[in-house]
């Protein structure tokens, strides 16, 4: 049996819950305002982990000796003055163990590998401190870290000892693999991120000691390359909005137009309701999934209207809401099976994924539903609205008005009178 609900009468119920939801966001953006990530807000993002040395590297020679690490293996570069230009790979798989891993590199000729602690460890969970340099040398020890030499240190540790208005702490990884991502803003422009950088360096390993603070990655953006950014964000946003408000124009008429246009908009500001109180980070990530929802709103919100535009040629009513009824019945399995399988891609992401993936999963899958919803209620709407109030009478039914509509309305009124 063919559906036929009365999607009209819920029009305006929608419309106040969405006006609702977006009050929350707007008075969200007063209390907790927008959770910039590093792309716009100026400031150092740095990832530490907090671990014991298990093995340090000295070399003695007139080469030039460094150590690169990889997920698979160990490499040893050697070049410079009397030594022939190599590189010795040690692979994990022939060297199962941190002691073994040792045995290995006391067979090159100048270095010397002693282990520290955690002989047993599987050289897989190897790592090394990237704010240190990977030249060998013989006054100071390359150290490397293995999983099981993290310590236990909380999140609440951490940023207690980190204590600040301008510095947030995120958890990253597993108990065994775990990490913490510190980010700094900057306030004042002449602070260099290399002297931010030290300063929260100093502060851990005056708590934890110089060896056991590890940098995992260092990134840090200017204040001027963010403030671009952020403009370059905002220029791409409008000029979307106004190419998908041109196509609509010219494919439909401009109350068709510029319902699409609200429904975006509407996505758009739901999606910056749940980024602001959910304190989602806002970074270019996050910006890619607005702009992909951006494609699938309209793409969805065409497909109702070239079936309404459709349906005016072949449904014979004096009411339009009967028109947009059908019309979103005839798509209503489309945009359910469309929505469900698109959804079963970005649940994923947000279920097997974390950091800035895991931030564009919830934006995205957000941004799905309002979609789906603003196609069918926001936009459709509107249109109603438009339809009743702006352009009333003969020509309500029809895409664009029809060529002497009124003139004929306006005799046939006279002759009546």
């Amino acid at each position: 049996m063919k559906t036929n609900y009365k999607f009209s009468k819920a029009f305006m119920y929608c419309a106040i819950l969405s006006a609702v939801i977006i009050l929350c966001g707007i008075v969200g953006m007063c209390i907790k305002r927008i959770n910039f990530g590093i792309d716009f807000q100026p400031g150092l993002i740095e990832e530490v982990r907090i671990a014991s040395p298990a093995m340090e590297v000295t070399y003695k020679g007139s080469a030039t000796v460094s150590i690169d690490t990889s997920s698979t293996a160990l490499d040893v570069v050697i070049s410079g003055i009397g030594a022939e230009n190599e590189t010795q790979t040690f692979t994990y798989g022939q060297n199962p163990t941190i002691s073994a891993m040792a045995d290995a590199l006391n067979k090159v000729e100048g270095i010397s590998a002693k282990v520290l602690a955690f002989g047993d460890a599987d050289t897989y969970g190897i790592f090394t401190n990237n704010a240190a340099t990977s030249r060998l040398s013989s006054d100071a020890p390359f150290k490397l870290y293995v999983a099981s030499g993290a310590k236990d240190v909380s999140i609440d540790e951490i940023r207690s000892v980190l204590s600040g208005s301008n510095i947030d702490v995120k958890e990253l990884g597993t108990e065994g693999n775990r990490s913490f991502q510190i980010r700094s803003k900057i306030s004042d422009d002449s602070v260099s991120g290399q002297v931010l950088q030290g300063d929260l360096l100093n502060v851990l390993q005056g708590k934890y000691g110089t060896d056991s603070v590890v940098i995992v990655k260092t990134d840090f953006v200017g204040s001027s390359f963010s403030g671009s950014l952020a403009l370059k964000s905002i220029i791409l946003t409008i000029v979307t909005v106004f190419f998908i408000w041109l196509y609509a124009t010219i494919r439909f008429h401009w109350d068709f137009a510029l319902g699409a246009v609200i429904a975006l908009i509407h996505d758009f500001l739901i999606m910056f309701t749940f980024i602001v109180w959910f304190q989602i980070e806002f970074s270019t990530t996050t910006l890619a999934a607005v702009m992909t929802i951006f494609g699938y709103s309209i793409n969805a919100t065409v497909v109702i209207l070239d079936r309404v535009r459709q349906n005016m040629k072949l449904v014979e009513t004096r009411d339009f809401k009967d028109i947009l009824d059908k019309s979103l019945n005839d798509t209503l399995s489309r945009s359910i099976i469309t929505t469900v399988t698109t959804l079963f891609a970005s649940i994923s992401l947000l279920i097997f994924t974390t950091g800035s993936i895991r931030n564009f999963a919830i934006v995205l899958t957000i941004g799905l539903l309002s979609g789906a919803y603003s196609s069918m209620f926001i936009s459709s709407g509107f249109i109603a609205f438009a339809r009743r109030y702006w352009e009333p009478g003969p020509n309500a039914n029809h895409v664009r008005p029809r060529k002497g509509t009124s003139q004929t309305a306006s005799v046939l009124t006279m002759s009546t009178n």
